[in-house]
């Protein structure tokens, strides 16, 4: 298994949340949700743009349109929900310490009002003649 995939016991928790699978049908053939939601985790995770999806998960049209569809439907905030409330039932929730976002942009000193580094442009002359090019 690849590194940060779900585990069999992760995904069992979440799999009577997500709507009921396609059934095989003949045409096109249907990505089962673990394998497309496998994928949405992977692009939440590396921040990669959809069209970079790992081909193992599928094509990223797919993945991107179950996304955009659970997320109008809600699916991803019901997950949180029920699994919340798994983990307070279960007391493994710690609320003495929690963070809210714990990424960093990182920003070029020079974003702060530093002077950059390296030759400094020439600055015009003053007494240098004008030329006008209208004669």
């Amino acid at each position: 298994m690849p590194r940060k995939e779900l585990t069999d016991e992760q995904f069992a928790l979440i799999e009577p949340l997500l709507p009921p699978e396609r059934p095989k049908k003949a045409g096109r053939p249907y990505l089962s949700h673990r394998l497309v939601l496998e994928g949405i985790l992977w692009i939440q995770r590396t921040g990669a743009p959809w069209r970079d999806l790992p081909e193992r998960y599928g094509k990223w049209s797919t993945a991107h349109e179950r996304f955009r569809r659970w997320r109008r439907e809600g699916l991803f905030q019901k997950i949180l929900d029920a699994l919340e409330a798994k983990g307070r039932r279960a007391e493994r929730i710690d609320f003495e310490f929690s963070a809210v976002d714990g990424s960093t942009v990182r920003a070029h000193k020079s974003a702060a009002g530093a002077r950059k580094k390296g030759p400094r442009p020439k600055k015009a002359a003053k007494n240098r003649p004008h030329t006008n090019s209208t004669s």
